[in-house]
């Protein structure tokens, strides 16, 4: 199963860093080789970017998600967290100076 979701995982960057020259060039060889029309060529280049801008999304949300778990796990403080304690530590700064 952790074999499996591996692959996936490195199937899925394999993918999102496939650039468009990258793409291109492969697709070009197809077509020299006459496994693909130059029509043919033309959609599928089209379709593997849109697939490679979707897992580089994919794979950033991903990423995001598991940073975001990790640090919950670890119980450090978000900025939001951190915005607040000093939001509240200046409230309790100004008030001394006050009295």
């Amino acid at each position: 199963m952790l074999d499996a979701i591996h692959k996936m995982f490195l199937a899925g960057v394999g993918l999102a860093a496939m650039t468009k020259d990258k793409i291109d060039e492969h697709i070009k060889e197809l077509v020299e080789k006459g496994k693909l029309t130059e029509i043919e060529g033309r959609e599928l280049a089209e379709d593997m970017l849109k697939k490679s801008r979707q897992a580089k999304e994919d794979l950033q949300k991903q990423v995001e998600k598991s940073v975001q778990q990790t640090l919950q796990t670890l119980q450090i403080a978000s900025r939001e967290d951190i915005e607040k304690l000093q939001a509240r530590v200046e409230k309790l700064e100004t008030g001394k100076t006050k009295k």
